[in-house]
């Protein structure tokens, strides 16, 4: 029988969702978890100060779902209860494609909608709860440690003074801290020092690829009628370049509320009540303003403008050191209208999961995993990446990549399928809610129709 090695300590440098969801998987296999928080978080805590995305509409695509169901068992109901609606995507979404109102037909995809905020709280109790999970609050991770084998073998951090108690925490009078570890994961998010880190210690990463996006997102919750309910839970406007400059989705959260992000390309939607709704008003997909128009009760508008894709490819740095890995926006940013960014941090946890499983029942030590699970992790972002900025990039078409253009070509042309070809329209479901391949949008049956589609009916066309 092969012998299971034990494994000391796992540090997770950021607590919010990407961190949570790694450090239930680290909890697996390590005797303690330890995650380093800079926020003053405890348990009741959902978005914080550190994730101002968190207040503007998340997607957890269907594969996401999966991953979250089969690490936090029971996560999907515990959210239905709150009121988090369960549905087939093809049924209870009015989507408006830039060729028209997309079929409302059963796909088999199932999806629950709900806002970052809950779902964060609902994963921290549950991570806290853990016994060898410990969070440490209100302290900023500043560097790497290296061992004798030149291995990472640890983190240093400043502590705040404050720890959990209340205000922002003043990280600059706090004593520095080393903390040991036997693995190190960063999950600190958009903001992550990672490559400035590893420069100190003589590993170079290679420049960061960027492709703006130039949307920002305006954002409200507000009440959903609890009687006479829309025959929807999702009502959305996409954007495509460069028609389709206006855009918005509506999703029915827990707590009996809508939240409504509108989007504008190179245009700001308005914060204030009449603005906000004259934006709703202007787009072709009528529920989001008939729905605002209505409310009786909302809670603050927030703008969001940092949405470019950003992508560090430290799966191309040869010389990676042991026992660090990165995962979630420390890697990778999506633009957020393709709601790709919690389901792809939940499959990096799902990759680690069955990459350590594979090591612990092989008997063999954590050396070598980091730099392979980097490379995994390259591979995976590939298709999202390409599916987001390949539409990004077409807001200026000028001087594109060949690629790029044939994919925005492809896809306003099986868009005008997929309104008249619910089979179709199934397909591409499956591919953006990442439970199948691209590829299977290029199946012959599906690439003769679209080859020979004939004139859309134009932008926003119902």
């Amino acid at each position: 029988m092969t012998k299971q090695l034990p494994w000391g300590t796992a540090v997770v440098v950021g607590g919010s969702y990407a961190g949570l969801v790694t450090a239930r998987v680290l909890a697996d296999f390590f005797d303690e978890v330890v995650v380093l928080e800079r926020d003053p978080v405890d348990g009741d805590t959902g978005s914080h100060p550190g994730a101002p995305q968190g207040y503007h509409a998340h997607a957890m695509l269907a594969k996401g779902g999966e991953v979250l169901e089969k690490l936090f068992p029971g996560l999907r109901e515990e959210l239905h209860e709150a009121g988090a609606p369960v549905f087939d995507y093809g049924e209870r979404i009015d989507f408006l494609l830039p060729a028209g109102t997309a079929p409302r037909t059963r796909t088999g995809v199932r999806i629950q909608t709900f806002t970052r905020d809950e779902l964060e709280r609902r994963l921290r109790r549950r991570v806290l709860a853990l016994p060898k999970v410990r969070m440490v609050a209100g302290v900023s991770c500043t560097g790497l440690v290296r061992d004798a084998q030149g291995r990472v073998g640890g983190v240093t951090y400043r502590e705040s003074g404050e720890g959990r108690g209340g205000g922002e925490p003043d990280l600059a009078r706090g004593r520095t801290t080393e903390l040991a570890a036997d693995l190190v994961v960063d999950a600190s998010g958009r903001t992550s020092a990672l490559t400035g880190w590893l420069g100190e210690l003589g590993v170079t990463v290679p420049a960061q690829r960027t492709v703006k996006a130039k949307v920002t997102y305006t954002s409200m919750n507000f009440d959903r009628p609890e009687e006479g309910h829309p025959d929807y839970f999702v009502a959305y406007q996409m954007l495509f370049a460069p028609r389709v400059a206006r855009a918005g989705v509506l999703l029915a959260v827990e707590g009996g509320r809508w939240t409504c992000s509108l989007f504008g390309f190179q245009e700001q939607p308005p914060t204030d009540d009449a603005g906000y709704l004259e934006f709703a008003h202007a787009l072709d997909n009528p529920h989001l303003a008939e729905q605002i128009a209505r409310r009786t009760a909302q809670e603050p508008t927030y703008r969001y403008t940092n949405v470019d894709n950003r992508w560090r490819p430290f799966h191309l740095v040869k010389d990676w050191p042991d026992r660090l890995v990165a995962v979630g926006d420390a890697v990778c940013v999506f633009n957020p209208v393709y709601g790709q960014g919690l389901t792809v941090a939940a499959m990096e946890a799902e990759l680690l999961h069955g990459m350590l499983a594979r090591q612990r029942a092989a008997g063999r030590p954590l050396d070598g995993i980091a730099r392979d699970f980097q490379r995994r992790v390259g591979r995976l972002l590939l298709a999202p990446w390409t599916l987001s900025t390949n539409s990004d990039l077409m807001w200026d078409p000028r001087q594109r990549a060949v690629a790029a253009r044939f994919a925005h070509w492809y896809n306003a042309r099986l868009f005008r399928v997929a309104v008249r070809d619910a089979s179709v329209w199934a397909r591409f479901v499956r591919v953006v809610n990442m439970t199948a391949s691209p590829a299977v949008l290029f199946h012959p049956a599906v690439a003769a129709k679209v080859l020979t589609a004939g004139p859309g009916r134009g932008p926003g066309g119902r």
